[in-house]
C-alpha cells in the first residue's frame, strides 16, 4: 500500500516517520545483526535498534491517543491523514515523545546513540522558531520567524517546520550525539550522522529534498566506513550502527515522498568474509577511538586473554547536570565504550566495565538509577577471538520468564531462565521477548509472562519464534508466583510435552494474590477504595480494602488458606514493612499445620507483595 506523503514536518510526519521506521528495521534487523562486529560481535545492533524505535513508536502513539480521548477523536485514525488545526497533538508534543520513548527504551550502544539523535532532532523541532525555521500558520497564510509566507502551502492550520528547519535539525542531532561519546571515532554511526547533516546543509528546497539528500550522503558515507576502521575492513562489512540509521533515514524520505528510496545492494563491504572468522578480538563502540580499546596495535590483547571490560552496565538516571558532568568522568576512568545521552533531569547511562558494582555506585553517587541491566561478556562471548572461541552450540531447551522485580529476575536467574525485567507501568513488547527467546539460544524454549496482561504480548513473541525455528510453548502464567511453582518442576531432561504439562500443572495449581495501594479513588469488587488505601487482590480481583498492609497481608492469607495448601510464597517489594513477613510467618506456624513459607525479596515490583499459595 503506498504511503501518503507529508508536506511537513509536523506531528502526523512525527508518527508517520516512526511507525515506518520501526516496519524498515524489521525488516533489516537480522542483516544488522549478521554484520555487527564492532564494537563486539554479539550481533544484536539490529535487534537493539528495533526496540529503541519500538519504545518511541509506543510513546508517540500514546501522546496521539490521549489526545484522542480528550478531544473526543478516534484514536485509531490513519497516520497520514491531515492534521487541522485542534486535531491532534503539537509538533513540540509529539517529537517530544518521540525522543522521551527513545531514551527510555534504548539497548545497547546502538540504540542509545539513535536515542540522543533522536533527542537532538527533537530540540530543534520543538524549539520552534527560536532555533529553527519552522512556521506558525495563521489566518492570512504561513509565516516563518521572518515572516515570510509559503504560497505552496494550501493554508491548512498546523504547527511544523520545513525544509531549513530539518536541516538545522539533522545538524544538531549529529553534533548533540558526537557530544555524548566519550571518546568519538571515524567510521561509525557518528560519521555517518555528520555527513547526513553535511548532505542536508547542501540540500535547497522542502522536507522531501533535505530528507533525500540526508539519505544519500549517508548512505555513501556508510560504504566507506571500512576503510576508516579495520576491524570492518576486516570482517568486509559496513558499520552496523551506521546501516541502521540509513534504514531510518530510509523511512524519512518515504515518509515525505511517499517511496522508499531503493535499499543498498548488499550490507558488505568489498569481498566480504565470513564474519565469525573475521571479527576483531575487541573493537571500539560506536564513537570510541581505538586507543581505549585492546588487541593487536589498536585492538592489544589483556594479560587474561579477554579483549575487553567483563561486564556491560545500563541504567537509567535522575540527576542533575553538574552531577552528570562527575559521573561521565568518574565511569570513563572505570572502563570504555562510555556513552551518556538525555537531559532535563533524566539521563540514560552505557558503559562497559570490569566493576559493575562501581559503575552503579557511580550512579548512585550522582542521583537515582533506575531499570538497570547488568550483562556479562562470558569467556564464549565477542571479547574472544575466533580462534579462542569454539562455536556456540544451541541448548536443547531454555525458559524465559517476565519478572516484576530485580530480586526475582536473580532468583530466576539462578534456576536457570532468562528474563526480561518488567518495571512498574512499563511492560515489555514483543520485540523483548523475541530478543530474550534468541538470547536463550535453544531449540526449544518455554515462556512464561507472569502477567495475565501480557498474554497476547507474549503469543505474539512466541509466534515470531516459531518462524525462527524454535519450538515454542507459552504458559499462561499470571503472576510471578506461578512462574516460580513452574519454574521448580522444570526438567530440561525429560521429553518437552511432558515437561511443559508438569510447568502448567504447577502453576495452575497455584492460586496467586497481591498487596499494593490504590493511586486513586475507584469502584473495585469489593466496594469503593479511596487512594491511599491498601488493596488485597486475588487471583487478580480486589477481595480487601484496608488502611495498614500488615492486617490486609494477612486477611488475604487467611481468605487463600482456607481452601487448603501445602506451601506458601511470599515475595516481599521493596517498599513493604519489614515486619510484614515475619508477622505472615508466624501466622502460618501457629494457625496452618503442615504448611511451609518460603520468603524471597523482589526488589522494586510495583506491588508490596506478592503471594502464592500451592
Amino acid at each position: 500500500m503506498a504511503q501518503v506523503p507529508q508536506r511537513f514536518f509536523d506531528a502526523a510526519a512525527v508518527r508517520t516517520w516512526c511507525g515506518l521506521s520501526l516496519r524498515a528495521l524489521g525488516r533489516a534487523r537480522e542483516e544488522i545483526d549478521a554484520i555487527n562486529v564492532y564494537p563486539v560481535a554479539d550481533g544484536d545492533t539490529g535487534t537493539n535498534l528495533y526496540l529503541t524505535v519500538e519504545s518511541a513508536v509506543a510513546a508517540v502513539e500514546a501522546v496521539f491517543a490521549a489526545h484522542a480521548v480528550r478531544t473526543g477523536e478516534p484514536p485509531g485514525a490513519e497516520p497520514g491523514r491531515v492534521v487541522g488545526r485542534g486535531e491532534g497533538p503539537s509538533l513540540a508534543e509529539a517529537v517530544g515523545a518521540m525522543a522521551h520513548g527513545a531514551l527510555i527504551g534504548a539497548r545497547g550502544n546502538s540504540g542509545t546513540i539513535l536515542a540522543q539523535l533522536l533527542r537532538g532532532l527533537a530540540q530543534v523541532l520543538a524549539a520552534g522558531g527560536e532555533t529553527a525555521h519552522t512556521g506558525h500558520i495563521g489566518p492570512t497564510g504561513p509565516t516563518g520567524p521572518a515572516g515570510h509566507t509559503d504560497p505552496s502551502d494550501d493554508g491548512d492550520h498546523r504547527d511544523h517546520t520545513d525544509g531549513p528547519g530539518l536541516r538545522l535539525a539533522l545538524r544538531h542531532a549529529a553534533e548533540s550525539a558526537r557530544q555524548a561519546v566519550a571518546h568519538p571515532v571515524e567510521g561509525t554511526v557518528l560519521t555517518v550522522a555528520a555527513a547526513a547533516a553535511d548532505a542536508a546543509d547542501a540540500a535547497e528546497g522542502d522536507c522531501a529534498e533535505v530528507a533525500r539528500a540526508a539519505h544519500e550522503g549517508a548512505r555513501a558515507a556508510l560504504a566507506t566506513t571500512p576503510e576508516q576502521l579495520p576491524a570492518l575492513e576486516r570482517a568486509g562489512v559496513v558499520d552496523a550502527g551506521g546501516h541502521g540509521l540509513v534504514t531510518v533515514l530510509a523511512a524519512l524520505v518515504e515518509t515525505f515522498t511517499g517511496r522508499a528510496p531503493e535499499p543498498p545492494a548488499r550490507a558488505a563491504h568489498g569481498p566480504a568474509a565470513p564474519v565469525a572468522e573475521c571479527s576483531p578480538a575487541h573493537g571500539p563502540v560506536d564513537g570510541v577511538s581505538p586507543d581505549r580499546v585492546h588487541g593487536d596495535d589498536a585492538y592489544r590483547d589483556d594479560a587474561d586473554g579477554l579483549g575487553g571490560p567483563a561486564f556491560e552496565v545500563i541504567y537509567l538516571l535522575e540527576a542533575a547536570d553538574t552531577a552528570v558532568a562527575r559521573l561521565r568522568e568518574r565511569l570513563d576512568a572505570l572502563g570504555d565504550s562510555l556513552v551518556v545521552v538525555g537531559g532535563d533531569g533524566l539521563w540514560h547511562v552505557h558503559v562497559h566495565v570490569d566493576d559493575a558494582g562501581a559503575a552503579v555506585e557511580a550512579g548512585v553517587e550522582a542521583g537515582r538509577p533506575y531499570r538497570i541491566r547488568i550483562t556479562h561478556f562470558g569467556h564464549d562471548d565477542a571479547h574472544t577471538t575466533h580462534a579462542e572461541r569454539p562455536p556456540r552450540e544451541r541448548a536443547q531447551r531454555a525458559v524465559v520468564a517476565v519478572v516484576p522485580g530485580e530480586g526475582l529476575a536473580g532468583l530466576y536467574a539462578e534456576a536457570g531462565a532468562t528474563t526480561v525485567l518488567a518495571r512498574p507501568g512499563e511492560p515489555p513488547a514483543s520485540g523483548e521477548l523475541v530478543h530474550a527467546v534468541r538470547r536463550a539460544h535453544a531449540r526449544e524454549v518455554v515462556l512464561l509472562p507472569n502477567d495475565a496482561e501480557l498474554r497476547h504480548t507474549a503469543a505474539a513473541a512466541a509466534e515470531q519464534a516459531r518462524t525462527e525455528g524454535v519450538r515454542v510453548a507459552l504458559i499462561p502464567t499470571r503472576s510471578a508466583v506461578q512462574g516460580i511453582a513452574a519454574l521448580a518442576v522444570h526438567e530440561p531432561g525429560r521429553r518437552f510435552d511432558e515437561d511443559v504439562v508438569a510447568m502448567t500443572s504447577a502453576a495452575g495449581a497455584t492460586r496467586y494474590a497481591e498487596v499494593t495501594v490504590a493511586e486513586h479513588r475507584s469502584w473495585t469488587t469489593a466496594g469503593i477504595c479511596q487512594a491511599g488505601d491498601v488493596l488485597g487482590l486475588v487471583d487478580g480481583d480486589v477481595a480487601v480494602i484496608g488502611t495498614d498492609v500488615t492486617d490486609v497481608a494477612a486477611t488475604v492469607l487467611d481468605r487463600m488458606l482456607a481452601a487448603g495448601g501445602e506451601l506458601v510464597t511470599l515475595v516481599l517489594g521493596d517498599e513493604a514493612p519489614e515486619s510484614v513477613a515475619a508477622h505472615l510467618e508466624a501466622r502460618v506456624r501457629e494457625a496452618y499445620l503442615a504448611v511451609d513459607t518460603v520468603v524471597y525479596r523482589g526488589g522494586r515490583q510495583g506491588a508490596l507483595l506478592l503471594v502464592g499459595v500451592e
